[in-house]
């Protein structure tokens, strides 16, 4: 078996754990305040829909960061086999909640993240899987497209977690990583199964159910 040298852990391209590591610290600002995680879709809390497209698009474990309204999150939303950290700093921005999942990670055995925002309720199961299957080693880098674009989800091998921390700042999250690491991304196409929007605005309302 062939061993990674950076962490003396063997590789597993062939089966590998990819964690599902969904942010949803978001409070809402363009919402009038209203987090984002607590959103209802076809009947319950948004947060809910997207931990169950990362289990069934076969990630796992499960790790959730809250921030905004943490506890009446943690009350009406089902998370049940998810490990959840609350974000102290959320209104920072994306930067800080992506470090602390990241960090959350450290101690498993977890050969790559794959990370979901709360707020894309048209990335589901099937986008996940394809960006899942993805993953060649722990110094993996992919990311869905849409029509060539990039966007999420997006898989971080676990070689890379170090570096993708130190540089999420912000609301940036790892956006700088990305293009400065643009020629190492497999962009993985999902135009077919999944739309990326996302939900900021009132306007944007009008993709829930």
């Amino acid at each position: 078996m062939v061993e990674d040298m950076a962490t003396d852990r063997p590789r597993r391209a062939e089966n590998p754990k990819v964690a599902g590591v969904l942010l949803a610290a978001g409070g809402g600002r363009r919402l009038g305040g209203r987090p984002k995680a607590l959103l209802e879709h076809r009947g319950r809390p948004l947060i809910e829909h997207a931990v169950r497209s990362l289990r069934n698009g076969g990630c796992g474990p499960l790790h959730v960061v809250l921030g905004a309204a943490a506890e009446e999150v943690r009350a009406r939303a089902d998370l049940t086999g998810c490990a959840v950290s609350v974000n102290p700093g959320w209104e920072e921005g994306m930067g800080s909640s992506l470090r602390l999942g990241l960090a959350a990670l450290t101690a498993t055995d977890a050969d790559a993240a794959l990370i979901l925002l709360v707020d894309q309720p048209g990335i589901g199961a099937e986008a996940v899987a394809r960006v899942r299957l993805a993953y060649r080693s722990r110094m993996s880098l992919a990311a869905a497209s849409y029509d060539g674009e990039r966007s999420h989800p997006v898989l971080f091998g676990a070689g890379r977690w170090t570096d993708i921390a130190a540089a999420a700042v912000g609301d940036q999250g790892a956006r700088s990583y990305l293009r400065e690491h643009r020629d190492a991304i497999t962009l993985v196409e999902c135009s077919d199964v999944a739309e990326a929007y996302d939900i900021d605005t009132s306007q944007d309302l009008k993709h829930l159910e």
